[in-house]
């Protein structure tokens, strides 16, 4: 009996390798296992570094105890208004960003006049610390929810804006190219070759603008706020409840988690739907 040579099916045909859609379930699935695996090793040694006494619990309570914490502060409700705050503050935000940075990154992106014209302040705003503009935001819009808006929205909007732009600058000169050759006008072009080519862009900058939007609304509760998750860290901090301290800073960063997966879903998504011209 002969052997088969590697890489032949019985026939003596090459063997094809496994289709994208088998292959993602199992892609999916190691990275969740490996991902849970690193969770769960970080916190096995974050229990037993604080069960030993090398940190004060003081300081940084053990995960045991944040459970604790979160049953309490979950069950009599002390939490919840500070969750409703914060995501109040962020979707406004970041929605108002989603309608300011889009248009105006294609506009930039589609006119070299309208990007000379609006480069110089995305550069600026992105180059300024945002914590030097709250205190200003604040003496202008006031303590309440809409300055935290405000910072959200100045963070969300300039990563939005570049992405589109970029998007736009770069789209394939043979995609313009083949339009032209079919006198395709203005709107045509843009519908159907330089809105789909800039698609990929705008989720990357959605995915960038989502996580701006919350630093920026954190930041602004964590300088001037009397609700909000930022708040409600602060105050643990301040008052040494070391476990509702880490509570909030570990709500804060699955929320952020939970949208970057959902964005990044969404993302993958829509690549997988761009055809390519060969």
């Amino acid at each position: 009996m002969t052997a088969q040579p590697r890489g032949l099916t019985r026939r003596g045909h090459p063997k094809l390798p496994a289709p994208k859609t088998e292959r993602a379930p199992r892609i999916g699935l190691e990275r969740l296992v490996f991902g849970l695996l690193g969770f769960l090793a970080v916190v096995a040694v974050w229990q037993g570094v604080v069960e030993l006494g090398l940190v004060r619990k003081v300081v940084l309570s053990s995960p045991i105890d944040i459970v604790k914490t979160a049953f309490t502060d979950f069950g009599n409700g002390v939490i919840w208004p500070h969750i409703g705050t914060s995501m109040t503050e962020y979707v406004i935000g970041f929605a108002i960003a989603l309608a300011i940075g889009i248009p105006l990154g294609m506009i930039a992106g589609l006119s070299r006049r309208a990007y000379y014209l609006i480069d110089p302040w995305l550069s600026a705003v992105y180059s300024t610390p945002k914590v030097a503009l709250v205190p200003l935001i604040i003496i202008v819009v006031g303590i309440g929810l809409w300055s935290k808006v405000v910072v959200a929205v100045i963070m969300g909007t300039v990563p939005i804006a570049v992405s589109v732009i970029t998007g736009v600058r770069t789209v394939d000169r043979r995609h313009l190219d083949t339009a032209r050759s079919f006198r395709a006008g203005r709107w045509l072009t843009f519908r159907s070759v330089i809105l789909p080519s800039t698609v990929p862009h705008i989720l990357s900058g959605l995915r960038l603008g989502a996580n701006y939007a919350l630093r920026g609304v954190i930041i602004g509760e964590f300088i001037a706020a009397n609700a909000g998750i930022g708040f409600y860290v602060t105050q643990s901090a301040m008052t040494l409840r070391s476990g509702q301290m880490m509570l909030g800073i570990i709500l804060l960063g699955l929320f952020g988690l939970a949208t970057g997966e959902l964005l990044r879903k969404l993302q993958d998504r829509f690549e997988a739907w761009r055809p390519g011209i060969h």
